[in-house]
């Protein structure tokens, strides 16, 4: 399998605060990688110094053999276009209706045509189970059909790699499954994926490797049968005591 990524010495740091230091680690190409540990580990921003969004203080990031922290803005943008994100809270635009929403980035970025990306979002809609909603605004939907919306919309462009920070942890329990059933057809159909998750279920049914991060670090890298039946460091070990 074809590295997608290669993270070399990454840190981050704010004043006198380091975030997370001296990370190495790769993703191969349709990997699904779950990022977890405890709060305030650093998770979220780890994934966003992946593609920038937070630039990190150090080290290197390089994706489809790009060095992304030597690159100019304009260079970065049309690498970005290749990584998509999906966020906790779904950011949608309240003055767009679903369709709108998901055909906005592939006609704006891209310069599809309206038709085509009409078509586009019709068929996202379907994959992700919402085909009825094309033309209803973002408030009247639940958080869990708003979510898979946001990924429909990250879908459109196409993505090489998605980035999920923690993509259910805004929702009622109930509303959970729905996204993570999306998810889980993702990462069957070949999508490379990096999720930032609290669903130790998911984590332990869908991911290919575990990378468990705390104290500023990634502890421990496993299969997730041996992450989460026999994990090596004690750190881990006291994390899956409490969570699980």
């Amino acid at each position: 399998m074809v590295n997608l990524l290669t993270i070399k010495n990454l840190k981050k740091q704010y004043s006198d605060k380091v975030i997370f230091d001296n990370v190495n680690t790769t993703v191969k190409q349709g990997e699904v990688i779950a990022i977890l540990g405890p709060s305030g580990a650093g998770k979220s921003t780890f994934l966003r110094a992946i593609n920038l969004l937070d630039a990190p203080t150090s080290g290197q990031v390089i994706f489809e053999d790009n060095e992304l922290t030597n690159l100019s803005e304009k260079q970065l943008d049309k690498l970005r276009e290749k990584m998509g994100m999906v966020f906790q809270s779904f950011n949608l635009f309240p003055n767009l209706s679903v369709i709108e929403n998901i055909k906005l980035a592939p006609m704006k970025v891209k310069n599809i045509s309206n038709s085509s990306a009409t078509q586009l979002a019709k068929d996202l809609l379907k994959q992700v189970g919402l085909s009825d909603k094309a033309d209803v605004y973002p408030a009247s939907l639940s958080g869990g059909q708003q979510q898979r919306v946001a990924i429909a919309r990250a879908l459109a462009m196409s993505p090489d790699v998605l980035l999920f920070d923690e993509p259910t942890s805004a929702l009622d329990p109930e509303m959970v499954g729905e996204v993570l059933n999306t998810m889980k057809d993702l990462a069957e159909s070949g999508m490379t994926m990096l999720v930032v998750t609290h669903e130790m279920g998911f984590a332990r049914e869908v991911a290919d490797t575990i990378w468990f991060m705390a104290d500023g670090a990634i502890q421990e890298i496993a299969e997730p049968e041996a992450f989460f039946e026999q994990p090596k460091t004690a750190r881990a070990q006291d994390f899956l005591k409490k969570v699980l």
